[in-house]
């Protein structure tokens, strides 16, 4: 899984223009100001991009379909974008869905202080097979608190601590991912069809739940879930709600959970260390889920090894 960081800081405008190209996608300048001074901060981890852009700059660009989904949040100036008709100018404190990802658009930005996260259609899929955004504004107040939380959570602790072990960093991808889907409007808010229905038998469910205990210690995704058990996601999620009222990612927790719980029994490392292997960024989550759980801490169980 690659994990680049990367800080960029420029004093001319064009420049910053072939910065943003390179991050965004083809930019062809339409005016700004002169003397700019821009700072860029980026980390990138398999299909999620966060990047931080703040300084002194005006710009107008039109901007050719950047074929990802980019969501942005800004802190402090302005960002306006214009596609398909439609002008949407973004003030301090708004979350927002840039433009859709295969239409070009007209954008500008002044003194910003602007945070976004882009998102492949791969990496949308593995969590919601299919799953289109369609509209630019979160659905709630509340639904863009808890989505820009979750983003800051995982750029600023969970990537920087986390980079480099593959378990932790699915999962937390997997959470951004299923945490916009909660908050902007897209397609999987529909119904799912009569074939997903009838797709959700115990045969789909055993399959799947054969394939999780095979593989809990791997990268597993709820596309993986579902190409195994030969169905769609959705009827994936309507088997296991149906069947053992659940999901196939929390069932998948619960498995790995007591895989955790056989290797604080048999002394396989720390607390710390398990929680990490196990697929948990924060000790204190898995120890809180561990305690549900099984009645005890997760130490406690260590120490009686």
């Amino acid at each position: 899984m690659l994990h680049v960081e990367q800080v960029v800081e420029l004093n001319d405008l064009d420049a910053a223009n072939e910065m943003l190209s390179a991050v965004y996608g083809q930019m062809r300048l339409n005016g700004g100001i002169k003397h700019p001074h821009v700072w860029m901060a980026s980390q990138v981890n398999g299909q999620v991009r966060f990047d931080e852009l703040h300084g002194r700059i005006g710009l107008e660009v039109t901007v050719d379909p950047m074929h990802n989904y980019v969501f942005g949040h800004t802190s402090t100036g302005m960002v306006y974008y214009g596609s398909g008709g439609e002008d949407r100018f973004w003030m301090p404190g708004e979350a927002f869905l840039s433009a859709p990802p295969d239409s070009p658009f007209v954008g500008a930005i002044r003194d910003p202080r602007l945070s976004t996260v882009t998102l492949t259609q791969p990496v949308i899929d593995e969590v919601a097979d299919g799953a289109r955004f369609t509209g630019f504004r979160p659905l709630s107040p509340q639904a863009a608190r808890t989505w820009w939380s979750t983003c800051v959570h995982l750029r600023d602790e969970v990537l920087p601590q986390f980079g480099d072990s593959p378990l932790v960093m699915a999962n937390a991808t997997r959470l951004l991912v299923s945490t916009t889907l909660a908050a902007f409007p897209n397609t999987t808010l529909d119904m799912s069809t009569s074939a997903d229905r009838r797709d959700a038998h115990p045969r789909s469910l055993r399959r799947a739940v054969a394939f999780i205990e095979d593989n809990a210690a791997t990268d597993v995704s709820a596309a993986d879930i579902a190409r195994a058990a030969r169905v769609s996601i959705r009827a994936l999620q309507l088997a296991f709600r149906r069947h053992l009222n659940t999901t196939p990612m929390a069932y998948l927790r619960a498995v790995r959970l007591s895989c955790a719980h056989d290797d604080l029994k048999a002394g396989k490392g720390s607390v710390t260390e398990t929680a990490a292997r196990w697929g948990y960024a924060r000790p204190s989550v898995f120890a809180a889920q561990y305690r549900a759980t099984y009645g005890v801490t997760p130490s406690q169980t260590l120490r009686s090894h």
